[in-house]
């Protein structure tokens, strides 16, 4: 039980180090949040959003039909990231906590999800990129809105 504390400890402070490091103004002092303009950051991403994200959210982030109604088990189906989805309305911090520890353990309550944490498989920095690689294939004017919901969460808004 003691590893498993100090292992989860280990996580939350490598994605809190990757988070402090793009959040903010960014990684080229431009954009708020996530770097969606690093292309090598956004080309990592898509390659790791194809091998872990993409069965469940569509290879073109179109998500899974009726995303928005449970199935026979009281499970949602995996929203699309695209812009019609709803990833773009929750702030970085957010985003990374669902990706990281599951959408279940964020909620809470009942809230039932098949979206596992993934900060045991991927790096801190491997779940920026992924994110990154999202944001990049929003429209400027999701985009705009997106920097402007984490400016507000970051008490600069």
């Amino acid at each position: 039980m003691r590893n498993a504390i100090l292992i989860g400890s280990a996580t939350c402070l490598a994605v809190a180090g990757g988070l402090a490091l793009f959040l903010g103004s960014g990684a080229n002092g431009q954009e708020s949040g996530l770097p969606y303009t690093d292309t090598a950051r956004v080309a990592a991403g898509a390659v790791v959003y194809q091998d872990y994200c993409a069965s469940c959210h569509g290879a073109n982030l179109e998500g899974e039909p009726n995303w928005k109604t449970p199935d026979a088990d009281g499970y949602l189906p995996a929203p699309p990231h695209d812009p019609t989805g709803h990833t773009w309305h929750h702030d970085d911090a957010l985003l990374i906590q669902i990706v990281t520890h599951g959408t279940e353990a964020i909620v809470g309550g009942t809230y039932k999800s098949r979206m596992e944490g993934y900060g045991d498989i991927l790096t801190a920095d491997e779940i920026l990129n992924v994110l990154a690689y999202i944001k990049s294939t929003w429209p400027d004017e999701v985009r705009d809105i997106h920097n402007e919901i984490n400016a507000r969460s970051a008490g600069n808004g």
